[in-house]
């Protein structure tokens, strides 16, 4: 915390094409949305300026690498709390409830995860949901990141795009001639990446994510960003 203070600004790994997320507006160049608002708040609390963030873009397989190598302070993308992932990075409390679902064309056949089996489904690589796919028996096509996935079906290279809802809500969004179908596959409890190094930093994290829970500010940024009304936000659960 010191060292960041001194610094004079926040050093954040982000997403800057995930729609509603974490995305760089091209019409004003502002980095914005859910994931986006939680970095507002530390660095409200660390420096009384909601905008003393340096972003720096970086895929889903960079998160982890950056939080072990220092190169970011924190990583607000998106990111499943893993137990997997947990050996290599700390976590902050779960901030967001996601739950993987399909993206397909208007017109498409495909309705559930049954459907899946044999046919060509777009994910990110290093992510859960490439991996649920790869369980589930459909052909896995890897791609930098969300918004290549959804040229890619555009394109007609592959038959649906896996990953969590919210995600799936953005390149809806953009592409109207889309849709989300099934069910809730496996959840995707998000939390931000911290480097074990520093567990006070994810202490401070914690209690600045308990107090937008209690204060309203979570609920007004899921209903600004996610759609309204805005569920209860997770429950914070800590560690020994």
């Amino acid at each position: 915390m010191e060292t960041i203070r001194a610094r004079g600004y926040l050093i954040a790994g982000v997403g800057l094409n995930s729609y509603h997320l974490g995305y760089l507006n091209p019409s004003d160049g502002d980095v914005e949305g859910f994931d986006i608002d939680m970095l507002h708040a530390i660095s409200a609390a660390i420096f009384g300026n909601p905008d003393r963030i340096h972003y720096v873009g970086i895929t889903d397989d960079e998160r982890m690498p950056f939080v072990q190598s220092g190169r970011v302070d924190i990583v607000a993308r998106t990111m499943t709390v893993l137990c997997s992932r947990w050996r290599r990075v700390d976590f902050s409390t779960v901030y967001l409830e996601a739950h993987q679902r399909i993206l397909v064309e208007d017109g498409s056949p495909i309705q559930g995860v049954s459907d899946l089996v044999g046919r060509r489904v777009c994910a990110t690589a290093t992510s859960t949901s490439l991996t649920y796919l790869q369980q589930h028996g459909a052909i896995p096509v890897e791609a930098y990141d969300w918004s290549d996935c959804l040229v890619k079906l555009q394109l007609g290279q592959v038959d649906a795009i896996s990953t969590d809802d919210v995600i799936l809500a953005g390149l809806h969004a953009q592409d109207p001639y889309t849709k989300i179908v099934g069910p809730f596959l496996s959840p995707q409890p998000y939390g931000l990446a911290i480097s074990k190094q520093h567990p006070d930093f994810v202490r401070y994290v914690n209690a600045v994510l308990a107090q937008m829970r209690a204060d309203g500010q979570w609920a007004a940024s899921y209903r600004h960003w996610l759609g309204n009304p805005a569920p209860a936000p997770p429950s914070a659960r800590y560690q020994a």
